[in-house]
């Protein structure tokens, strides 16, 4: 129900009206017949269990001090919030922290009542002490979902007390607070933006922060993009001119035939070129050759996956209009056309094309297995934890290869080298895979369900930063395998790492493989494996420093590597490098990858300590400056690889002190900014302990987590204010935020590229 901004600057006054219209119709729904809510209700409605900024607003909201909140009351509360100045909001935000909570239970009334504030009864001192510091700081934490030590949450205390309060008295008084955050005019720009959020959370919300602005069609292609439109457009005009062509020829060829049948040989030209075409736009191994020749610039390799749904939904529209003409065609030549179709379909009969007369069969199965495979495709079954599904309906395209051949007499001229090449691909990788034999030497079970595996490397396995393989593990499904990226570095050469996290039935199954492993030891209870099965399994455990270190002997096969649009982070100048979640796992690899080979190629005087630069002709490597940006959800997350970039920080303080040839910048989504009134002590107080000890209270690390989302005008501009050469920005994540950088990198003049596979 909360939910108020001081949104002078960017509504007018009749869109405050109207959200002040939506609050008091929500106040209705919660209130009933009452006309009042009680607390409990004000915290159902904001839909927190204990929170104690909800009792803090609920409390200066009663104005009356009657317990209850009426509909009057929260709506005067809010007209005041939003046509308040400044110091109005500071004052509020003073008494919002002004605890004390044994005057609070006898209902004391501070000097700053309702002469001044708006708010008629408010228990609190005039004055915020340590303590008081400390229950809202831990306040704080719980409304941004972090977890510190007591001895952090004393030090974040004592540091903001100390900035605050003035005159040494030992409490902060809201004249001290006033003199202190005017110093800070963005963050009062901030607290003139936003204040709460759950209310206007679902009044107005927007992806990932911001809005992209774009509204482009060919979103989907990503041709909103300008540095490499020509190119895409150049592919797209080519694929649809190419199919355009055929049809129009086919159908020229039939015309004297009737409409029907020169409809059918139309779709069926065009059929010939795009079903090819869908075994070409997934040769991943000559895509990843590809990659590393000067043709990867003429050709939009990153969106090969997107260019074979895109194909293969034209497939299905072609096939669907060839079928049906051919039907029409047969069925209206006579009177019982019913009966006519039926005949048509039943059975093979020379002179109905194909191979023994069998195209109305093959055609109809052809396009029933295509629908199938079309549906089982679909963004909710693959990326709603069904992943198996759309992986066993793909393999349809073994019996929709041979129904082709037998289908059309001359697709096998259009299928002969991408089908050849496929096979070829195939044959190999299965004949390498088996040839090796493979295991996972260690599985440790991280934060948010991630499975980080470390698999023997073969010693015939090179691969690039960012690569990725597909993954098959016997014990949990033995026909089954998935892609994940790499996230160990090239110049590792023993092991290579696995980052997975379990958001499908496969990779749960996994995650819970090795759980079972270390709960119950050497006998654990696989999916779908008998005991003898499972004999050959091996754990045992030892100890390390500091942490307890577990060893296994499990069975699994790669496939791979296959190439991805991060090797191009090597030849950019100034590569600028987004992960959102686990999406930092090819930048894991690519960042390790950096730091080898920027201390290879610097070179310090041991006397003097100068340090410089030496140019290798045989590392392909011209960046300049790297920055990488983490966005992740919560303080669990940061887990994942927190011990990597400490080391990674490190190596960048010992080559090049001072220096800022790599750049970390951390985000947590769950974390309250600034802007919030819940958060804004917190935040400040970070900030100052963070100043004093250089030293993140949150990760350890030297860079500072900051809340929220990015503010990507600011995060884009300040890289181009830098100049450090052409701007290359590579993204892991979805396909939500992949559109908002798009839209930026397309104003800034970035290329952009996204890791797709």
């Amino acid at each position: 129900l909360l939910g108020f901004r001081d949104r002078s600057g960017t509504m007018g006054a009749a869109e405050d009206a109207e959200w002040l219209r939506w609050v008091s119709k929500k106040f209705g729904n919660v209130a009933g017949k009452e006309k009042e809510i009680s607390l409990e209700d004000f915290k159902s409605a904001l839909q927190v269990k204990e929170s104690f900024f909800a009792e803090r607003f609920f409390a200066l909201f009663d104005s009356d001090g009657s317990g209850s909140l009426s509909r009057e009351e929260l709506l005067g509360s809010l007209r005041r919030l939003l046509r308040g100045n400044s110091t109005e909001k500071l004052r509020f935000l003073f008494q919002v922290y002004d605890v004390d909570g044994e005057r609070r239970k006898t209902g004391f009334v501070t000097p700053y009542g309702c002469g001044t504030s708006g708010f008629s009864r408010f228990p609190g001192s005039g004055s915020i002490d340590a303590e008081e510091l400390r229950v809202v700081l831990q306040g704080c934490l719980r409304e941004s979902s972090l977890a510190l030590p007591e001895e952090r949450l004393g030090a974040l205390s004592q540091a903001l007390l100390q900035a605050l309060d003035r005159d040494h008295s030992g409490s902060i008084t809201f004249p001290e607070l006033r003199e202190q955050l005017e110093a800070f005019p963005e963050l009062l720009e901030n607290l003139s933006i936003r204040w709460g959020g759950e209310l206007w959370d679902c009044w107005e919300r927007t992806p990932w922060g911001t809005h992209s602005g774009l509204g482009s069609s060919w979103r989907g292609l990503g041709l909103d993009q300008g540095w490499d439109q020509r190119a895409r457009l150049c592919c797209l005009g080519g694929w649809v001119a190419s199919t355009a062509l055929l049809l129009a020829l086919g159908a020229l060829w039939h015309r004297e035939r009737g409409p029907a049948l020169a409809l059918a040989r139309g779709c069926g030209q065009s059929l010939n070129l795009n079903c090819a075409l869908l075994a070409a736009l997934m040769l991943r191994r000559s895509l990843t050759w590809l990659r590393s020749t000067p043709l990867a610039e003429l050709f939009p390799l990153e969106l090969h996956v997107r260019g074979h749904e895109r194909v293969g939904h034209l497939v299905l529209a072609l096939g669907t209009a060839h079928a049906g003409a051919h039907l029409a065609q047969a069925g209206l030549a006579r009177r019982d056309w019913l009966l006519a179709l039926g005949e048509y379909v039943r059975r093979a009969r020379p002179g109905a094309g194909g191979v023994g007369g069998t195209a109305p069969q093959t055609g109809l199965a052809l396009l029933a297995l295509l629908l199938a495979m079309l549906a089982c495709s679909s963004p909710c079954v693959r990326r709603g934890g069904h992943f198996e599904v759309f992986y066993w309906s793909h393999l349809s395209y073994i019996p929709v290869w041979f129904l082709l051949l037998l289908h059309g007499p001359h697709f096998w001229k259009w299928f002969l080298i991408p089908g050849s090449l496929f096979v070829l691909e195939k044959v190999l990788g299965w004949a390498w895979r088996r040839a090796g034999d493979l295991h996972i030497l260690e599985a440790k079970l991280l934060p948010s369900k991630v499975t980080h595996l470390v698999i023997q490397r073969p010693k015939s396995f090179r691969f690039q930063p960012g690569d990725y393989v597909y993954l098959n593990v016997p014990a949990i499904a033995a026909y089954e395998w998935h892609p994940f990226s790499i996230s160990s570095a090239p110049e590792q050469p023993e092991t290579l790492w696995l980052h997975i996290r379990a958001r499908g039935q496969w990779t749960t199954k996994l995650y819970e493989y090795f759980q079972q492993l270390e709960l119950h030891g050497p006998e654990p209870n696989p999916p779908g494996k008998s005991r003898r099965e499972r004999r050959s399994r091996h754990w045992e455990q030892g100890a390390g420093p500091g942490e307890t270190q577990r060893s296994c002997s499990v069975k699994c096969f790669l496939d791979g590597p296959y190439g991805s649009p991060s090797r191009r982070i090597f030849t950019s100048e100034h590569a600028v490098l987004i992960g959102a979640g686990i999406g930092i796992t090819p930048f894991a690899s690519i960042l390790q990858s950096i730091m080898i080979r920027y201390r290879r190629r610097r070179q310090s005087c041991p006397s003097c300590h100068f340090s410089w630069s030496e140019e290798r002709q045989d590392e392909e490597m011209t960046l300049q400056k790297v920055d990488f940006i983490w966005i992740t959800r919560d303080q669990q997350h940061l887990q994942w690889f927190l011990g990597l970039l400490a080391k990674l920080e490190a190596e960048q303080a010992e080559l090049e002190p001072g220096g800022k040839f790599l750049e970390l910048h951390l985000y947590m989504t769950s974390a309250l900014g600034k802007g919030d009134v819940k958060a804004l002590g917190l935040q400040l107080a970070l900030d100052l302990l963070a100043a004093r000890e250089q030293r993140d209270s949150i990760s350890g690390l030297r860079c500072r987590t900051q809340p929220g989302r990015p503010d990507w005008d600011k995060v884009f501009g300040r890289v181009a204010a830098e100049r450090r050469g052409s701007v290359r920005v590579f993204l892991s994540g979805s396909a939500g935020l992949a559109r908002v950088i798009r839209g930026h990198c397309r104003r800034f003049g970035f290329r952009f590229h996204r890791e797709t596979f």
